[in-house]
């Protein structure tokens, strides 16, 4: 077992098990004052409290030390940068985390940003928890300003997108440059004109495996970011024909 996640008492203090005697032995005693009873239970709760926020930094600490870079497995042809994908994250992170004690779970709230959504992490391990947020644009626009999804895809993609930046903050994980060989990357679709091209093959009413099929790519996020304009104009071009 890790040292590092070992339950050490905090120095000090009793522990939690101790006063837990001493209210049980003083709720048998028919002469016990109500006010100390309360006073003894204000006190166990405090230091129990204070005793799993301990253990909590004690495993961040343990998976922290655990944790190495992550490879980016992703890019964006809209502003030239790599990113490592929610999928490459989780898949690295989780076994580690979860190994030491913690629970990941996920929520958004309003925003008080316009066209914003408010993407909520709750991170718990036994009795404590703690929660971080990020306000992330909807507003369906690209990197140049323009309309490249609609509102519910935006509302997704800026869910998906907050998910990840929390994970990465969370446990302070680093992204490197992924090892290619020498060779450069082919730049392919972004998660925005992903977005866009299912809204619009949902809209026409087309047939996505055919459409992949024809494409020659086993996915939309195959698709080189260069033939994006083609693509979307191609679909485009089927909505006008029906």
């Amino acid at each position: 077992m890790n040292a590092l996640v070992r339950q050490d008492q905090l120095p000090g203090m009793p522990e939690p098990a101790n006063i837990l005697d001493v209210i049980s032995r003083a709720a048998n005693d028919p002469n016990t004052d109500v006010a100390k009873m309360e006073k003894l239970l204000e006190m166990f709760e405090r230091i129990s409290a204070k005793k799993a926020e301990t253990e909590f930094n004690q495993a961040l600490t343990a998976c922290q030390k655990q944790m190495r870079p992550i490879a980016a497995d992703a890019e964006n042809p809209q502003t030239h940068s790599k990113y490592a994908s929610y999928a490459a994250l989780d898949k690295a992170l989780r076994p580690i985390y979860t190994e030491n004690g913690f629970s990941i779970s996920y929520d958004t709230q309003d925003s008080p940003k316009v066209d914003h959504v408010r993407v909520c992490a709750y991170v718990a391990r036994g009795g404590y928890s703690r929660s971080y947020q990020v306000d992330m644009p909807a507003d369906g626009k690209g990197a140049k300003g323009g309309d490249v999804m609609t509102k519910t895809h935006a509302a997704g993609a800026a869910m998906s997108y907050g998910m990840r930046y929390l994970l990465k903050m969370i446990f302070n994980v680093a992204v490197g440059e992924d090892d290619k060989d020498g060779n450069e990357p082919t730049e392919n679709v972004s998660e925005d004109q992903i977005a866009n091209i299912e809204a619009l093959l949902t809209e026409t009413g087309s047939d996505k495996a055919r459409f992949l099929k024809f494409l020659k790519v086993k996915a939309l996020k195959d698709i080189p970011a260069a033939n994006y304009s083609a693509v979307v104009k191609m679909i485009e071009k089927k909505r006008s024909q029906s």
